[in-house]
């Protein structure tokens, strides 16, 4: 039965206008979508995101990438380990503080980037013609401007 405190207006209310939902469903296809095409290299899309936050001069600690992935510091540790296991990435000492580790990525790291980036930056070509209804940049700023 129907309560009449929430009519279906209500349901059709926050379908329509709901941030949360819109941005959720999008970065679910998003994700479908980079996952789908990252599959012959046997990565995900996080993967993906994660190696690239590693490509710098300096290793980062893992607290120097929770901001930048937007992950809490158990689910970043957690997605570290299959790429440390695959001899992705390394977790050293610190040079000036033994308790503080850094990660960096090995030379086969930086291969499997190497040959992912040609697939993202296609993906991405594909994405930007497929936004007919938004400039992709004003998307993109519009998302960091949440976050």
């Amino acid at each position: 039965m129907m309560d009449p405190d929430l009519p279906i207006a209500t349901t059709l209310e926050v379908r329509d206008r709901c941030l949360c939902l819109h941005v959720q469903r999008a970065a679910r296809v998003l994700a479908r979508r980079f996952d789908t095409a990252f599959r012959p290299l046997g990565i995900t899309n996080g993967q993906f995101s994660l190696l690239m936050s590693l490509n710098r001069p300096d290793g980062p600690r893992i607290s120097d990438l929770v901001p930048l992935l937007g992950m809490d510091r158990t689910t970043l540790t957690a997605a570290l380990k299959p790429l440390e296991r695959r001899g992705l990435i390394l977790s050293l000492p610190d040079s000036s503080d033994a308790r503080v580790r850094r990660l960096a990525l090995t030379d086969t790291g930086r291969d499997l980037l190497r040959a992912a980036l040609p697939i993202w930056r296609s993906e991405h070509d594909a994405l930007d013609r497929d936004l007919t209804t938004i400039a992709p940049q004003d998307l993109r700023e519009g998302l960091k401007a949440l976050g």
